[in-house]
């Protein structure tokens, strides 16, 4: 890593301190939102801004052309399945669908969307914190995803962690899961990369928007994450 890419990444953690320690007075001050809506915007746009930065630093170590990579914010049709039509019995329904089949779709738009030479190739979704009922949407919204994008790579990058087990023990060479995830993963398709990147388990009564239970973002975990991203756009 040379001396760029650490400048840059001190320079995530110095934007991470600042914006952190100061949602919860913009909060406060604020009329036009309800206060958690405002903590969890702040928080979404922080994630989503590091993961971006995360992946230029990872392809730049790659050493590759810069003109090659791209982010967009574009909206993911999925299109109606097929099979589903023949299962409907009524045949009024089923005639009213085939009619109308190119407005049967559904929309999804993945937090973060890294293209390399035009073609989609990372989705991240970025969390402040993920537990497993949330997990369980993300699953879904990947395979939906993967019905269009068959090779698209899927991410979740969180600030810290509420799935339980040891995801939130970011410095660990090997992470074991919990059950409860892993029971989820396995009903599902999806090679799911879990990059978590502030140490210790989400606590609810310790908001780490909060004076006292701001939790330190680590330049060690930035670089973990760099690899695992540099892994996937190899």
């Amino acid at each position: 890593m040379n001396e760029k890419a650490i400048k840059e990444l001190q320079g995530i953690i110095n934007t991470y301190e600042d914006l952190v320690q100061g949602i919860d007075k913009r909060a406060k001050k604020s009329n036009e939102r309800a206060y958690g809506g405002i903590i969890r915007a702040n928080k979404g746009k922080l994630v989503e801004s590091v993961a971006e930065q995360l992946v230029r630093i990872a392809w730049e170590d790659l050493e590759m052309n810069e003109h090659r990579l791209s982010f967009r914010h574009h909206t993911i049709k999925i299109p109606i399945n097929r099979k589903y039509i023949k299962k409907i019995k009524s045949p009024k329904v089923r005639k009213f669908i085939i009619k109308n089949i190119e407005h049967m779709y559904y929309r999804i738009k993945p937090d973060v969307q890294v293209y390399v030479d035009n073609n989609f190739k990372i989705s991240i979704e970025c969390k402040a914190y993920t537990e497993n009922a949330m997990l369980k949407r993300i699953l879904v919204d990947c395979t939906l995803i993967k019905h269009v994008f068959p090779d698209v790579k899927f991410v979740l990058l969180q600030l810290e962690s509420q799935l339980g087990g040891d995801y939130s023990e970011v410095f660990k060479e090997v992470h074991f899961g919990s059950p409860s995830t892993h029971a989820l993963l396995s009903y599902f398709d999806i090679d799911l990369n879990i990059i978590t990147l502030l140490e210790g388990e989400r606590k609810v009564d310790k908001p780490i928007h909060k004076s006292g239970f701001l939790k330190p973002l680590k330049m060690e975990a930035l670089l973990k994450a760099i690899n695992v991203l540099k892994e996937l756009l190899k």
